[in-house]
């Protein structure tokens, strides 16, 4: 009974009651960025370049990203902010599906913001600098710039006059807003800090590090309050919920530990991924479930009291974390450098790239149906053994430079020969 029970919560997720377990499906890669509205209405950003908006099973796709959308948050009643590795941000009206592109960083955007007023918006980027963005579209950005390395992530106080900034420098820095002038080097912690999350009516500020270090922190001196570091690193994402007292971290080894606030405790310390990281986190909006990602293109959702009575995280389709005896070489090589963005397929699903069925022959740029850089489609590639050889050993960047293609190189020629002797095969004869 309790499958078929958990069967039915999977298809219909807005019916499901308090505590319940449920996943949100339909993405063409990983999702990266989660986010819970008041209404229970969810946000899901994803390595397809597509931010999905769930207010039931079967999302609207806020589509335009040129690259993987890494973090997503509600801004109001009816809006949605997304920030992408292709620099920008963009601006939705979630009943229409149109959106406003905030353009100005020179790097992958990975954390947002929106202040109380809901009047700003504040992205982290791996440029270094932290962008303040007027939401109504009223000014220009400012853009906070002493990180001496990329940004991670970003929060704001809660009268929306102070900024908390964590950075793969090293440090916490605390800026005021009105001004754009940093106040403070918070804490130097040696590693890179990827997440942050505040409770300032409690007084405390956690942050999550490259190193594991998972430790809540005077949001005013530094000083450490708690310290639930693990033997489990990087620390990918927190999530709190202050109603419920519980705060979140997810790690790149699968877990989730859930910690209770009043007294500092681990309240659960759940495996919620067989294979690979948790990279996204967030609590529903009464706390009573917690919502999460990893390497799958789907979003879990688990009741905090009963996680482990629940299915895991599969990370079935990412096969390259399989062990290697059971794939040819070229499989291998295919896996690991193309399959996140590609099928193999006739229906290439919701991917951050074309499916490469029949794409011997074929010019580059030319499949109907797909949004190209202008590079590709104004080149005068075809694809064929020779030229999907030099794309891997020269690199997508310096053989078409310009084009969406992450950078990446198969060094070794037989590697090479292996990858294209894979490809003629399952692109002529195999379905996804």
């Amino acid at each position: 009974m309790r499958a078929i029970l958990v069967t039915l919560l999977t298809l219909i997720p807005t019916l499901a009651g308090a505590g319940d377990f449920f996943t949100l499906k339909g993405h063409g890669g990983p999702v990266r960025g989660l986010a819970e509205g008041p209404d229970g209405a969810i946000l899901t950003a994803s390595f397809d370049n597509s931010v999905g908006y769930w207010q039931g099973a079967e999302p609207r796709w806020l589509e335009g990203h040129r690259a993987a959308v890494n973090a997503v948050v509600f801004a109001g009643p009816g809006w949605a902010v997304s920030a992408s590795d292709d620099f920008d941000l963009r601006v939705w009206d979630l009943e229409s599906g149109a959106a406003r592109v905030l353009s100005g960083h020179k790097g992958k955007v990975m954390g947002l913001a929106v202040s109380p007023d809901g009047g700003t918006v504040a992205s982290a980027s791996w440029d270094g600098n932290i962008g303040l963005w007027p939401l109504d579209g009223g000014g220009a950005p400012r853009f906070l710039t002493d990180h001496t390395a990329g940004v991670n992530d970003v929060v704001f106080s809660r009268d929306g006059k102070t900024l908390y900034s964590a950075s793969t420098d090293g440090t916490i820095r605390v800026w005021d807003v009105e001004t754009g002038d940093e106040r403070q080097i918070l804490l130097r912690h040696g590693f890179g800090i990827n997440a942050l999350w505040l409770d300032e009516t409690a007084g405390w500020l956690a942050y999550g590090a490259v190193d594991g270090a998972t430790r809540v922190v005077d949001p005013a001196s530094g000083d450490t309050i708690a310290d639930f570091t693990l033997d489990r690193r990087p620390i990918l994402d927190l999530a709190g919920h202050r109603g419920a007292g519980l705060l979140a971290a997810a790690d790149g080894q699968g877990f989730i530990m859930v910690i209770d606030t009043a007294d500092w405790r681990i309240r659960r310390d759940f495996r919620a991924a067989r294979i690979g990281p948790v990279w996204a986190l967030a609590f529903s909006a009464d706390g009573t479930n917690i919502h999460a990602a990893g390497l799958d293109d789907i979003m879990y959702s688990w009741p905090v009291d009963a996680m482990d009575d629940y299915a895991k995280m599969t990370a079935t389709a990412r096969s390259f974390l399989k062990d290697p005896t059971t794939m040819s070489n070229g499989e291998r090589q295919f896996m690991r450098k193309c399959s996140i963005c590609h099928a193999l397929g006739p229906d290439g699903k919701r991917r951050a790239g074309p499916t490469l069925h029949g794409i011997f022959g074929r010019p580059a740029g030319s499949l109907p149906g797909y949004r190209y850089s202008r590079t590709l489609r104004d080149s005068d590639i075809v694809w064929t053994e020779e030229t999907i050889t030099a794309l891997f050993d020269l690199g997508p960047d310096h053989y078409i430079p310009g084009s969406k293609m992450p950078m990446q190189r198969i060094t070794r020629a037989e590697d090479r020969a292996d990858l294209v002797d894979f490809l003629r095969r399952a692109t002529t004869s195999l379905g996804d």
